[in-house]
C-alpha cells in the first residue's frame, strides 16, 4: 500500500486507511486505468488517491460527458473506465452515460457519492435514492456495507461490466465510508478477475449454418460494433474472402473489414438489405438501425443466421434460420473451420454481384456530383469529400448528429476496427466530445501521432461544447469539425433570419429547430489556447484541414458554414417551403 494511502491510527500506533483509498486501491487491483468525473463533496478524496496510485483521472466539465467517455474507454481497452460523480444531481447527470452505455453494451463503472447513512431519510444534502435509480440503467447496482466490502464490491462491478454482454455497472459510496479509517491489515482486496471466458456455438448449430450459407443464392453479412468490440477482424476478413461475401458494416462496426474493401456493399445498403436472400448478422441486433429486420426492407422469406454473445437477443423479432450463441470471434472461426471442409463462394459474376455492383455505382456518381458542385456556401457532401481525402488512414473518427452524422458515415471511410464512435444504438447527441478525449487518451498511450477527428454538427457541438476547456488543458491533439448549418437539422442564412425577426419576436416566429446564424464556435477553442478556423469555401477548408493535421500538438477547431438548406438530398424540403411562407406572410 503506497505511503500516500495511509494514516497513522490510534494510540497503538496501527496502520489505517480511508474508505477513498481502499477504492482507489481496489480499482488498481482491477486493472482499471482511466478515471473521468468532476469532483466535489465527497468524492474528491477518491479521484486524488486514484491519482496516487497512477491511475489516470481527467476532470471533465459536465457529468454526462465524464460518463460517455469512461465508456468509451471500456469499448476500445475491453476494460471499464470509471466515472466519478458527486451525489444527487451529479449522479442524475451521469444516467444519460450509464443508458448509453448499457444500450450500446459497452463496460463502464460509475461511482457516485451519497449523503451519510446515519442521515437516511433526514432530508441529507443531496439525498437521492441512488442504488434504486440506477438498476434502472445498469447491469449491477450496489452500496458496499463498510470499508472491509469495497473491494468485493468493486471486483463484481468490473467483472460483470465486461462479463457476457457488457454494460454499466454502478456504487454507491456514503460519504462518511469515503473519510472513515480502519485497519489496513482488516482490508482483503480481491485478485483482479479474469478476462471473460470465450464461449463458443453447437457444433450442430454450426454445421446447419453452413449448410444454410452453401444454399444461398443472394447472401449478405452484417458486420456490428460487436464484432469489433470481440476482436473478429481476423476472422471475419478471412471469411468474406474466402466465401466472396458481400457485407454491409453498421455504422460502429466500420473498419472491421476495411471500408475500402471490393466487398463492402455499403453504398448499396437499401438494396443489400432488400434483396438478400441469407442474411449473417455477426454482432449486430435487428432494432431499428437495422428496421427490425423485418418487410418491407427485407424480403419476407429471408433466412436469419445470428451470432451474438447474448442468448436473450436471439429471436428479437424475427425467427432466424441458425442461432449461434457465443463470443462473436470464436463463432467466426468455428464457421470457417466448417466451411473450410466444402468450399464455397458467392460467384463473383452472379446476378447478385452485378445488381449489388450496378446500384452501387449509381449512388456513388450521385454523391459525387453533390460532392463537386462548386456553388457556396458548401453542402455536407462536399464538405465531407474534402475532409475524406486528407484524413490519415489510422485516425479515430468520432462523429454526432443528424444530417452530419448519417450522411458523413457514407463518406468518410474506415479502415481499422474499433475507429468509429457515434450516436449509437441509443441514438444520444453530446457523446461526441467525451468520446473524443477518450480515443485521444487510448491513442496516446498505445499509438503516438495517431489523430481523433471528431465530426460534430452545431447543434451536437452545443451540447458538450464545454468540453473543448478539457481538451486544451489535457493538450490532446483532437481536430473537431463543426458542421455548421445554423439549425438542427436545417436553419436559416443571416438574412432570413433578420427578415423574419423584423416581422415577428423570435419565440414565436422561430422555427424550434433554428439556432443563430454565423456562431462562431471556433472562438471557444481559440478561447482556451487552441486554434480556431472559420472556413466558407473549399479551399479555405482544405488549407485549415493541412494546418491541423501538420500540427500534431495543438487542439483545433474548425467551423464550418454550410448551406443551411442542405439535406441528404439535392431538394426543396417541405421545411422550406413553410419558412418561406411564414416570411411571405409577415411581410403581406
Amino acid at each position: 500500500m503506497p505511503e500516500g494511502n495511509r494514516a497513522e491510527g490510534s494510540d497503538w500506533g496501527e496502520e489505517r486507511v480511508s474508505g477513498a483509498a481502499v477504492i482507489a486501491q481496489a480499482l488498481k487491483t482491477q486493472d482499471v486505468q482511466y478515471m473521468f468525473g468532476v469532483v466535489g463533496f465527497p468524492v474528491t478524496e477518491i479521484a486524488v488517491a486514484a491519482q496516487q496510485l497512477g491511475i489516470r483521472y481527467i476532470g471533465m466539465r459536465n457529468e454526462q460527458a465524464a460518463c460517455y467517455a469512461a465508456s468509451a474507454i471500456g469499448y476500445l481497452t475491453s476494460r471499464p473506465g470509471v466515472c466519478l460523480v458527486v451525489s444527487g444531481p451529479g449522479l442524475i447527470h451521469a444516467l444519460g452515460g450509464m443508458a448509453n452505455a448499457n444500450m450500446n453494451c459497452w463496460p463502464l463503472i460509475v461511482i457516485a457519492g451519497s449523503s451519510e447513512r446515519s442521515q437516511e431519510t433526514m432530508g441529507a444534502f443531496q439525498e437521492f435514492p441512488q442504488v434504486e435509480a440506477c438498476r434502472l440503467y445498469s447491469k449491477f447496482s450496489a452500496q458496499p456495507s463498510s470499508i472491509q466490502h469495497i473491494p468485493s464490491v468493486i471486483e463484481k462491478a468490473v467483472r460483470s461490466s465486461i462479463y457476457g454482454r457488457p454494460g454499466a455497472c454502478y456504487i454507491d459510496i456514503p460519504a462518511d465510508l469515503v473519510i472513515l479509517q480502519e485497519n489496513v491489515n482488516s482490508v482483503k482486496y480481491k485478485e483482479c478477475c479474469m478476462p471473460p471466458p470465450i464461449s463458443m456455438a453447437e457444433t450442430s448449430a454450426v454445421c446447419m449454418a453452413a449448410s444454410v450459407i452453401r444454399s444461398a443464392k443472394q447472401p449478405l453479412l452484417i458486420i456490428g460494433k460487436g464484432a469489433a468490440y470481440a476482436h473478429a477482424e481476423d476472422s471475419i476478413r478471412k471469411l468474406v474472402e474466402q466465401c466472396n461475401l458481400p457485407f454491409l458494416p453498421t455504422p460502429m462496426g466500420k473498419g472491421v473489414v476495411p471500408d475500402s474493401h471490393p466487398n463492402c456493399v455499403g453504398a448499396a445498403r437499401s438494396r443489400a438489405l432488400q434483396s438478400a436472400d441469407v442474411i449473417m448478422l455477426f454482432g449486430a441486433r435487428l432494432n431499428w438501425i437495422l428496421h427490425f429486420g423485418l418487410p418491407p426492407r427485407y424480403q419476407p422469406d429471408v433466412k436469419f443466421i445470428q451470432v451474438d454473445i447474448c442468448a436473450e437477443e436471439l429471436g428479437n423479432n424475427v425467427k432466424p434460420a441458425v442461432t449461434l450463441l457465443g463470443d462473436v470471434n470464436a463463432v467466426s472461426k468455428q464457421l470457417l473451420e466448417q466451411l473450410d471442409k466444402t468450399a464455397w463462394q458467392c460467384p463473383a459474376e452472379s446476378k447478385w454481384w452485378e445488381t449489388l455492383r450496378e446500384k452501387m455505382k449509381s449512388n456513388q456518381v450521385v454523391s459525387k456530383e453533390l460532392a463537386s458542385r462548386k456553388s457556396l456556401p458548401m453542402n455536407y457532401y462536399t464538405v465531407f469529400y474534402h475532409v475524406q481525402e486528407q484524413l490519415p488512414r489510422d485516425c479515430f473518427v468520432i462523429s454526432e448528429g443528424a444530417n452530419t452524422m448519417d450522411i458523413g458515415r457514407t463518406v468518410l471511410q474506415n479502415y481499422l476496427p474499433r475507429h468509429r464512435l457515434d450516436a449509437g444504438t441509443f441514438g444520444t447527441m453530446g457523446v461526441g466530445l467525451g468520446f473524443a478525449i477518450a480515443a485521444a487518451l487510448v491513442a496516446k498511450d498505445k499509438s503516438p501521432g495517431q489523430r481523433v477527428i471528431c465530426v460534430e454538427g452545431d447543434s451536437a457541438f452545443g451540447f458538450s461544447g464545454m468540453e473543448v476547456e478539457t481538451i486544451c488543458r489535457y493538450n490532446l491533439p483532437i481536430i473537431l469539425l463543426v458542421v455548421n448549418n445554423n439549425g438542427i437539422y436545417q436553419g436559416f442564412n443571416a438574412d432570413t433570419w433578420k427578415e423574419m425577426l423584423n416581422f415577428q419576436d423570435a419565440t414565436t416566429a422561430s422555427p424550434p429547430m433554428c439556432l443563430l446564424p454565423n456562431s462562431h464556435y471556433e472562438q471557444v477553442m481559440s478561447a482556451f489556447g487552441g486554434k480556431g478556423y472559420f472556413v466558407q469555401t473549399p479551399e479555405e477548408l482544405q488549407n485549415s484541414l493541412r494546418q491541423t493535421l501538420a500540427d500534431t500538438s495543438t487542439p483545433s477547431l474548425i467551423n464550418i458554414m454550410i448551406e443551411p438548406q442542405s439535406t441528404r438530398k439535392a431538394q426543396v424540403s417541405a421545411f422550406n417551403l413553410t419558412v418561406t411562407c411564414q416570411v411571405n406572410d409577415s411581410q403581406q
